[in-house]
């Protein structure tokens, strides 16, 4: 399924979102992250509101999200991309690597170019590390999964 070319990307602010926009990201995030990963946890953690949001869509249905903060929100110092999720039946069409490139994008034209922080699922650091990320730390359990900080620095 190469449907990755398809997507539309937008950025929002919290504010700017639509009720349906909204409810879309927290399903998507909710299928992923608890029901898929089963991983009971609050999502929704009052960061939302501090946040920009990308959005890909492939017609009416989402495929991708994460969620930018500028320096100072997440971590001291850094910008952060979090809660990066793609729906699993458009995992490995590229649509993971589009939206990482598009959120590193939209970071820099956002708050400037600046080193990201990200709080990344071990088995992904191979992913990240991709995109210029590099670990910077060790190995943390959050939520009963495996994770490290990694950082990118602007290019």
């Amino acid at each position: 399924m190469s449907t990755s070319n398809n997507i539309q990307w937008v950025t929002k602010s919290f504010s700017d979102l639509t009720n349906k926009e909204l409810y879309e990201l927290l399903r998507l995030r909710s299928e992923v992250f608890v029901v898929e990963q089963n991983c009971v946890y609050l999502d929704i953690d009052n960061n939302d509101q501090k946040a920009h949001h990308t959005l890909g869509w492939l017609g009416k249905e989402l495929v991708a999200t994460t969620r930018l903060f500028d320096k100072n929100i997440i971590y001291d110092g850094y910008q952060s991309i979090g809660r990066v999720v793609t729906a699993q039946k458009y995992r490995r069409t590229g649509a993971g690597k589009i939206l990482m490139n598009y959120s590193i994008q939209e970071c820099e034209r956002l708050f400037g170019k600046g080193p990201i922080k990200i709080g990344a699922q071990f088995y992904l650091k191979k992913f990240y590390t991709d995109f210029g990320f590099e670990q910077s730390g060790p190995i943390y359990l959050e939520d009963g999964i495996d994770h490290i900080p990694m950082i990118r620095v602007a290019q």
